[in-house]
């Protein structure tokens, strides 16, 4: 199954500072079919004014992974962390901490590269606490990358930049860059890149533009 859900048609609000967008249920936007997809909770595309962002707040039972697509944002917490985060760059926050390190370009090229995971094998990426994966891939017009999973397993795909087709063999859709695709139910998916899919860091940075996840820890 593959469900395209397009950018202009998901959640928003703009609050002056932060300008968000939200591929699943988030604060006044509530669509009960989009409340998750497996472990994924939130998924937002932000827009955030320099010089600006969230004041403290608490987090519970969640991590949020952020990977900034243009710009740099810089993270404090009450357990003492500090950092910035360039574009490029992806970060992890969970109640065990804060990480974060740059994924270069040249790295992604023509393949997917995991950027965070919970999973055995994927040692060399960001750690989070649940049976999942956080991945990132640059891909010319014209070539393809394919992703190997299980019909038991949730994909959430966005491209950055670039229009995208997403093939699962028995069907596939188009995307246009920040348009949601939503997998199950399959056991493989070839992306190929329409337009080229340039690295969000290749871009003059301007504005803080991020995309930030929020992924249920699985309890033991």
């Amino acid at each position: 199954m593959i469900e395209l859900r397009p950018f202009d048609g998901i959640g928003a609000a703009n609050h002056g500072w932060l300008d968000a967008h939200h591929h699943f249920s988030f604060g006044t936007y509530h669509d009960p079919a989009r409340t998750n997809w497996g472990r994924l909770r939130v998924w937002n595309d932000d827009t955030i004014a320099p010089k600006s962002g969230f004041p403290p707040h608490p987090h519970n039972d969640m991590e949020i992974v952020t990977y900034v697509r243009t710009g740099a944002i810089t993270h404090r917490d009450s357990l003492g962390n500090e950092g910035r985060t360039e574009a490029g760059d992806v970060q992890v926050m969970s109640a065990a901490g804060w990480g974060a390190r740059p994924f270069p370009r040249g790295d992604r090229a023509g393949k997917f590269v995991t950027l965070a995971s919970g999973m055995a094998g994927d040692e060399d990426a960001l750690p989070i606490n649940t049976s999942g994966r956080v991945l990132g891939a640059t891909v010319k017009a014209g070539d393809s990358v394919t992703y190997a999973t299980t019909p038991d397993r949730h994909l959430y795909l966005v491209a950055a930049e670039g229009r995208i087709k997403v093939d699962a063999g028995a069907s596939a859709v188009e995307a246009d860059p920040r348009d949601g695709v939503a997998i199950t139910g399959e056991n493989s998916v070839t992306v190929t890149a329409l337009i080229t899919c340039t690295s969000p860091a290749s871009v003059r940075p301007s504005l803080p533009r991020l995309s930030r996840w929020v992924i249920a820890p699985v309890r033991t």
